[in-house]
């Protein structure tokens, strides 16, 4: 399953989020363009990178937030920003530009303290922005808990789209999360399950406050779990060609 579009358009331009997608895809051209062998590329993770048996001996603070915006290659880019254009702009909308900013990386720092404090001793560098992003995740749920997402589901060679409520959707990739942490070797694979876990986590916390400032169940209740926005409604476009009938 992967989730394409929501139905909940938000109500003013989501600055931050598109500069914070803009902010990654140019610090990637700058690094991926330019630094020209895998050797210097993987130095340049480590020296900027979150690397946790550094962090722990009290050193190298800045790569708790200079980790957020690198990634290892076209794929871990493009997932990262096209889930955080998918549920950013609405979180954006209810808590303003600037309260969203701090939102975000704040959830980066909670993917971070997760991630260090499952495996202090490790050496590897943990880059990407997919820990911030579980945070918006996280707070997306918590506040727009039946938005209805259109899902891609693809089976073998059976494709559909079908429209879910966010709650599924976020839920069912919360738990492969957890899955994935507790049964993947502590590396992870290549991919920081636990900070993905300490990201949504985090973002479901600190995005309380803003729940209950606008009347917490109530606020479900009133807007049916949804963006106090005019759900859009997609619809696939006829095809322009004239059909042939059979004679």
């Amino acid at each position: 399953m992967f989730p394409i579009r929501d139905h909940n358009p938000s109500g003013r331009t989501p600055y931050v989020t598109w500069a914070l997608i803009i902010a990654n895809v140019v610090i990637f051209f700058g690094y991926w363009l330019t630094i020209p062998d895998g050797y210097r590329l993987n130095l340049f993770f480590y020296t900027w990178g979150l690397v946790p048996q550094r962090v722990m001996a009290g050193q190298g603070y800045e790569t708790i937030l200079t980790s957020m915006f690198l990634h290892g290659g076209w794929m871990h880019l493009l997932g990262n920003m096209w889930f955080l254009r998918l549920f950013g702009d609405n979180l954006e909308d209810e808590m303003g530009h600037g309260g969203f900013l701090l939102f975000y990386l704040l959830g980066g720092l909670a993917a971070a303290a997760l991630q260090v404090g499952s495996d202090p001793a490790s050496p590897m560098p943990m880059v990407g922005a997919s820990g911030a992003i579980a945070g918006v995740m996280g707070g997306y749920l918590l506040l727009f808990p039946k938005a209805r997402v259109d899902v891609l589901f693809i089976f073998i060679i059976f494709f559909r789209v079908f429209a879910i409520p966010a709650w599924i959707v976020l839920g069912v990739w919360f738990a492969l999360q957890v899955f994935s942490g507790v049964s993947v070797p502590s590396d992870g694979g290549g991919v920081a399950y636990l900070a993905h876990v300490g990201g949504f986590l985090g973002g479901l916390v600190l995005a309380v406050p803003a729940w209950l400032r606008r009347g917490g169940t109530g606020y479900w209740q009133t807007n049916q779990g949804q963006p106090p926005h005019p759900p859009k409604d997609y619809a696939f476009q006829r095809s322009s060609i004239p059909r042939i009938p059979r004679r």
